[in-house]
């Protein structure tokens, strides 16, 4: 047996970390509302600027055919097409980080890294279909 110094006199306690397990009133175990992001994603900070700049877009393009503008018109094009690329990065940002984050969460809870797969499935169709209307709108 080793002596403890901080202890005084006696044994060593090999001592382990208890642990947390928080309860709600009913007596459940509570899981954690979020879990730390490690790595994060190359447009963090950029990612609703960005956003504003897609939505800004849509609105310029959609606004343009409902006054008649051809689909083939230079301010339809234009704007889905520059919303159409940052759409694309955007996409795959957020994959990136929602596909990290159900791997996050699967040993925390199932539940929630699961539905989080889900996520980016719907994200990769979303990718998927942003594709396909870039291409539309570029063979017209």
């Amino acid at each position: 047996m080793e002596e403890d110094e901080t202890a005084g006199p006696g044994p060593a306690l090999h001592r382990q970390d208890r642990p947390v397990t928080r309860r709600d009133a009913s007596g459940r175990l509570q899981v954690p509302s979020r879990v730390p992001e490690t790595r994060p994603t190359l447009l963090g900070d950029w990612f609703i600027y960005l956003s504003i700049v897609v939505l800004v877009c849509g609105v310029v393009a959609i606004t343009a055919l409902e006054l008649g503008a051809a689909l083939t018109s230079v301010v339809v094009r234009l704007p889905v097409l520059l919303a159409g690329v940052l759409l694309v990065v955007l996409s795959v940002d957020a994959l990136v980080r929602v596909w990290r984050s159900a791997w996050a969460w699967l040993p925390v809870d199932r539940g929630r890294g699961l539905f989080r797969f889900v996520w980016a499935a719907t994200l990769g169709a979303i990718l998927v279909l942003t594709m396909v209307a870039m291409i539309f709108v570029v063979a017209a």
